[in-house]
């Protein structure tokens, strides 16, 4: 170790770096810094060196260059165990640094704004930040490269402790941080730039993505399992990362899963709608005058695995509601706001945690499963049928106008279940549903079975084709009189005369929902 004796000092994010600096002058270390970073520093009474005194060299190109200097990057990288390094930069009137403070223009933050041009985008570019971040990590053992203003208090208190010395080991982690910083930066340039091109690539040859850590989990799936949960960068709009926690504990792995399943089915209504998930299905749907009476509905379609279960709702939780559901235990309510009174209510129970988020706002993105050795990558399924007047009707008889309103919903809830699928529904409530199942067949029997309503006169929807009569006649028995299918299979013809048979109504999507 060595005593760090100059840094280099060049923020976009000035936090601290007043308090920062002063630390580092009472240890009688130099500074260097440039443009509206010396500025402060010297209106704060700092003592500063600009960097176009040391190397000689004005700041040109409106600031664009003031850093891409051998002067520079010399101090940075020189090694000083290294004898030829040392003549090298003593011919050449290079002097030491031994720290870099540089934060890089606020890129995102940029490019996050809707009214920003092009332009000013690429203006705000970083490169000699980056450079400068780059020359410093790389040469870790004698150089220290700091990015990030909240570790100005732990490097003074290290630098006060030890003569003005900083360990191999912080020195080691620092840089570690900055090409991870790096790293993410060029990803969102990248990220923008692909976003701006004439013909989007959906699936360019190259995917970078930006994943920053949110929080470490309890534990995952399960207690033995470590897990954490991650930004993407990729995904546009408001999303479960983004959920205000109200109350309750801190949020789980599960529960993560759980509430995504909830909030993408619930988001497909317009009309005051409740959704109930366990185990990332869902378990209770409904659609009401009011959010209370959805919820009622939508707790009747399974009241048993409901115990324990995720809430969504797409108005704001209003005490009458609040009322109903502090009945039951829950793990989580999801809804875009909630009432005062409401809160005090749900407060009786201090555990149920309780997010506040837009559920209305579709956001974009692609989809990721890992698997061995890679990553599968899909958009996310965002197909929904807008005209189901115009649906290709495939029986002789045609639905009514009732069972019409089913069949929208019934396929609207079909999308977010587990495949095999198969969900029996009136016009407003999913009455059964059959979920996950490697037999279509077996999908209509359990869905039978979980209804603890009479199935006479309800609707059923299907995610992908019935490849024989035997779930027809299944959902008929249970009194069935109308189905929602893709359609496409070899017996389709088959499909469609057991249906006629039962004087059923049929119509094919054209669309398949699988959800592995």
């Amino acid at each position: 170790m060595a005593r760090i004796q100059r840094a280099l000092i060049s923020v976009s994010d000035k936090e601290g770096i007043v308090d920062f600096a002063q630390g580092l002058r009472s240890l009688g270390i130099e500074i260097i810094s440039t443009g509206g970073t010396a500025k402060r520093l010297k209106e704060a009474g700092i003592e500063v060196r600009d960097v176009s005194d040391y190397t000689g060299f004005p700041e040109l190109l409106g600031g664009r260059l003031k850093t891409l200097h051998p002067k520079i990057h010399g101090g940075l990288l020189w090694r000083r165990d290294s004898e030829q390094d040392r003549k090298e930069i003593e011919a050449n009137n290079i002097e030491s640094i031994d720290m870099v403070v540089v934060n890089l223009y606020p890129f995102e933050q940029t490019v996050s704004r809707p009214d920003v041009s092009f332009d000013e985008a690429i203006e705000n570019i970083d490169i000699g930040g980056p450079t400068m971040l780059r020359s410093a990590a790389k040469n870790f053992r004698d150089v220290a490269v700091i990015v990030d203003p909240s570790d100005y208090p732990m490097i003074l208190n290290e630098l006060k402790t030890n003569n003005g010395e900083l360990s191999i080991d912080t020195k080691f982690n620092l840089a570690r941080k900055v090409f991870s910083h790096t790293a993410r930066y060029d990803t969102l340039i990248s990220e923008y730039l692909n976003r701006q091109a004439k013909q989007q690539e959906t699936f360019p040859v190259t995917l970078n993505l930006t994943l920053s850590k949110v929080n470490e989990l309890r534990y995952g799936e399960n207690p033995h399992q470590k897990a954490a949960i991650y930004r993407d960068s990729l995904y546009t709009g408001l999303s479960l990362v983004d959920a205000k926690i109200l109350q309750g504990k801190e949020m789980s792995y599960n529960n993560y899963l759980d509430s995504s399943a909830a909030i993408d089915l619930v988001r497909e209504f317009d009309e005051p709608a409740a959704v109930i998930v366990k185990h990332n299905n869902p378990c209770g749907v409904a659609i009401g005058d009011t959010i209370r009476s959805a919820y009622i509905k939508a707790l009747e379609t399974d009241p048993v695995s409901a115990f324990g279960g995720v809430i969504a709702l797409n108005r704001p939780l209003d005490p009458p509601t609040a009322e109903e559901i502090i009945k039951l235990f829950v793990e989580i309510i999801i809804a875009p706001s909630f009432d005062a009174e409401a809160l005090k209510i749900l407060s009786k129970k201090p555990n149920i945690r309780l997010l506040e988020l837009d559920v209305t706002i579709s956001p974009s993105g692609l989809e990721m499963r890992k698997v061995q050795g890679g990553v599968l990558v899909q958009e996310k399924d965002m197909g929904m049928i807008e005209d189901f007047e115009s649906l290709r009707v495939v029986t002789k008889r045609r639905p009514t106008d009732d069972e019409l309103a089913a069949l929208k919903f019934a396929w609207k809830v079909c999308k977010h279940v587990k495949s095999n699928a198969i969900v029996y529904t009136s016009k407003d409530q999913a009455l059964g549903i059959g979920v996950g199942q490697t037999s279509r067949v077996d999908a209509a029997k359990l869905g039978a079975m979980k209804a603890l309503k009479s199935l006479e006169g309800s609707v059923v929807a299907s995610d992908a084709f019935f490849p024989a009569r035997d779930g027809i006649d299944v959902i008929a028995k249970a009194g069935v009189t109308a189905v929602i299918q893709p359609g496409g299979s070899i017996k389709d013809e088959e499909v469609i005369k057991a249906a006629d048979e039962y004087n059923m109504a049929m119509v094919f999507t054209g669309m398949r929902h699988f959800r592995h």
